[in-house]
């Protein structure tokens, strides 16, 4: 189990905040003998001073020394120590960030406090928040001021004590909303024996799972001993107090869920979807080479290069028309679009290529549904039909609104043999983790659209079938991994 303690000068400094057993005093937290072992913990220094080998510069370095997650690190506060340090990573800010200034005063500096990267005045939340990600600082006091243009003219950390009141009540709101664990009331220790963190996006409009299938998915863990905690993007700090991660918000390479996967792996993390999953599974160029490498069933496919415009009078003899062009990281149907002739290529790709240098031309195979394959630990997990949409030839038609197809939900002993086979001969050469395989059948044969690292997994679709089986599955391949992490 994971812990969360805040060190600070005096207990007496804490004394306007709800009290805790989590908060401790800086000579408790350098002579405890206990704390030297505790697995997972992670400190919020709130010293009064964090200047170079000052109090608060040496519980960051002792807690460094513990193998401790803290904040503030010694390098962010090395980094905070002098103006030529942290303008290195301020001036890759650009202008976009201080574009709401432009009705401020220039005579007069504004001065102002982000508490773990948020602050009550909406004109610098995004300065704040990317301030935070730079330097992760529990309060960081920034003073900004015109010159040629608006520009940071200092950063520096605080403590609580040098708060006035409605700043600590600011604190106060966005600690609760950091680390929720702080403010829980005493209670008997729990039966879990692992921490799971499941990312969700709150705002995102298609996400893997729905409310229903989290709440299924927290309920199989607690079944076998995993305590569940849904985490947002800024929760990523949080990380080391985990066992596990589970990312249930769409993944792609030049996203936060990459940057997780990657954080949680170098934490000693069970991880899925894993950053090579995501890596190999989220762009159909790499796709489209494992397949031809490993000799899986899929369309015929040409790879077009930006540069290359000769390339496109040749598809029709060797795709044949309507063909699909494709870029490289769309995902539910975003960024896939079918030419009917040469004028309707041209157009697309024209269109496309602002997107992407290289994009995929595919034969187009129509059926009346698309083959759904869930494979986990190399082993199928479920299967459904997903349906075209009423008059079109696609799962998912995007307008005004997003409209989809039906679907059937099937045991796997029902689903063709060979589309099986296809599935987990697509999978094998990525990884072991949950995939969601998209199939035709063509002749009798599986034939593989793609490989999702982030399969959907709804509450009354995907488990319609096994119900919580489906999710008990996945829990104790989750519990199965981190056991033999701590070598069980």
């Amino acid at each position: 189990m994971s812990q969360t303690l805040i060190v600070i000068h005096s207990l007496k400094d804490w004394a306007p905040y709800y009290p805790s057993e989590q908060v401790i005093s800086f000579t408790d937290y350098m002579n405890s003998n206990t704390l030297h072992t505790a697995p997972r913990t992670r400190i919020i220094n709130l010293c009064r001073n964090f200047d170079y080998l000052s109090e608060g510069y040496y519980c960051s370095l002792l807690a460094e020394a513990r193998g401790h997650n803290v904040i503030p690190s010694v390098r962010t506060l090395n980094d905070l120590s002098k103006r030529a340090l942290y303008r290195i990573h301020i001036d890759d800010f650009g202008e976009e960030v201080y574009k709401s200034l432009q009705e401020a005063d220039p005579a007069q500096p504004i001065v102002l406090h982000s508490f773990f990267g948020q602050t009550r005045d909406s004109r610098f939340e995004d300065l704040a928040e990317k301030l935070f990600e730079s330097f992760p600082c529990p309060i960081l006091e920034i003073k900004l001021r015109r010159r040629k243009r608006w520009e940071i003219a200092s950063l520096k950390p605080r403590s609580p004590k040098q708060l006035n009141e409605e700043q600590a009540d600011e604190f106060a709101t966005a600690l609760d909303v950091f680390s929720r664990k702080v403010w829980r009331k005493s209670r008997k220790k729990k039966a879990a024996r692992y921490d799971l963190a499941i990312l969700c996006d709150a705002d995102e409009a298609m996400p893997p799972s729905d409310k229903g299938a989290l709440k299924r998915f927290i309920r199989a863990g607690k079944e076998v001993g995993i305590d569940c905690d849904v985490i947002r993007q800024r929760d990523y700090l949080r990380l080391p107090e985990y066992d596990g991660l589970f990312i249930r918000t769409t993944t792609n390479i030049d996203h936060y869920t990459y940057r997780f996967a990657k954080k949680a792996e170098n934490e000693g993390l069970v991880t899925i979807d894993d950053s090579n999953s995501i890596l190999r599974c989220t762009n159909k160029i790499y796709l489209a080479d494992l397949f031809r490498i490993h000799k899986v069933s899929s369309p015929r496919t040409v790879v077009l290069y930006k540069d290359q415009p000769s390339q496109l009078p040749e598809l029709e003899q060797t795709l044949g028309f309507p063909i699909v062009v494709k870029i490289p990281d769309g995902a539910f149907s975003k960024g896939v679009e079918k030419a009917k002739d040469p004028a309707q290529l041209a157009e697309i790709c024209k269109k496309l290529f602002r997107h992407s240098t290289l994009l995929l031309a595919q034969e187009f195979l129509y059926t009346e549904f698309d083959w759904r394959v869930g494979v986990l630990d190399n082993q199928p997990l479920f299967a459904c039909r997903y349906y075209m949409v009423k008059d079109h030839w696609q799962i998912y038609r995007h307008g005004k609104r997003t409209d989809s197809g039906g679907f059937d939900t099937l045991p796997i002993a029902d689903v063709p043999h060979s589309v099986i086979e296809t599935a987990l001969r697509a999978t094998k050469p990525i990884g072991d983790s949950l995939y969601g395989v998209d199939l035709k059948e063509k002749d009798g044969k599986g034939c593989v659209i793609e490989v999702n690292d982030n399969p959907n997994v709804d509450k009354g679709v995907e488990d319609k079938y096994l119900g919580m089986d489906l999710y008990r599955r996945f829990m104790s391949t989750m519990l199965k991994r981190m056991e033999a992490r701590r070598g069980h």
